[in-house]
């Protein structure tokens, strides 16, 4: 889709909104709106689904794990393509690292502060990450902050490419609704960045990063994707980033406001969130 295609989609629904308040409201990155990728080949886009449904599944399955399951599937590629298509695809296997994979030189990393520690109540913690989306015909990464507290999601972002923007968007978004005492990352380089760990520190939240690997020390916010997964992205087939956003934003009002978590006691997030928030 072009982005004269794109625009075409937005522009004639109220013209009384700027692109920018609609993408707010779509949960869009405004660089998704005028971004225009190179559109990946269909047995990319199939494999890329293939091994983001197998990841969900399996985390923690490496480079050769993965090729040893699209290859049972039928697909005999080589490890570099794999290895390839899950960099493209932002996908890291839980586990030990080597220190090639850590951040890029000059990027702070932070301690771990989650561990053995008592939640207290709504806004103590906030956490963040990113995953894949498949669609008909590419794909988008999805961004979102969650309460630990209550799970409840405070902001999501969707974006084409893997800058950081959309995942400051999401902050800025969060961060006009409340503010945290702690807020915890992966190691990934959007959320080591200067400009991200800066608006943490300027607004006087603490910082806190998973060991790598360690995908558990994120782990209500790994359960939010295979839900948002096996719920909805894998039971549609976006055609466009547009239907995207309005399905993903549909799912997030229902785990939101209306789906119970027997982890709450059969409340709902809001619920929860709002229980100090009134």
């Amino acid at each position: 889709m072009t982005a004269a295609e794109r625009r075409a989609l937005v522009e004639p629904a109220d013209r009384r909104l700027s692109v920018r308040r609609q993408c707010e409201l779509l949960g869009l990155s405004r660089g998704a709106f005028y971004y225009t990728p190179a559109p990946p080949g269909e047995e990319d886009l199939r494999l890329m689904r293939l091994l983001d449904e197998e990841y969900t599944r399996h985390p923690f399955y490496g480079v050769r794990r993965m090729r040893l399951f699209l290859m049972k599937s039928g697909w005999p590629i080589g490890r570099d393509r794999v290895r390839g298509l899950l960099r493209t695809m932002g996908l890291e296997a839980v586990g030990p690292k080597p220190r090639l994979s850590a951040p890029a030189a000059g990027h702070a990393i932070y301690p771990y502060l989650l561990r053995g520690l008592a939640i207290e109540g709504s806004d103590h913690v906030w956490s963040t990450d990113i995953t894949y989306v498949p669609m008909a015909r590419g794909f988008v990464y999805l961004t979102a902050i969650m309460d630990w507290f209550s799970r409840y999601v405070l902001a999501w972002q969707l974006s084409l490419t893997l800058d950081v923007g959309f995942c400051l968007e999401a902050l800025e978004s969060a961060l006009l609704r409340s503010r945290p005492r702690i807020f915890n990352s992966d190691q990934g380089s959007q959320f080591t960045s200067a400009a991200f760990t800066g608006r943490l520190a300027g607004a006087g939240i603490a910082i806190s990063m998973d060991g790598r690997g360690r995908a558990l020390d994120n782990v209500f916010v790994e359960r939010l994707w295979r839900s948002v997964k096996y719920e909805e992205i894998y039971l549609k087939s976006y055609q466009t980033v547009w239907d995207a956003a309005a399905g993903i934003g549909a799912w997030f009002e229902f785990y939101n406001h209306d789906r119970p978590h027997l982890a709450l006691g059969g409340r709902t997030p809001r619920e929860v969130y709002q229980c100090v928030h009134v």
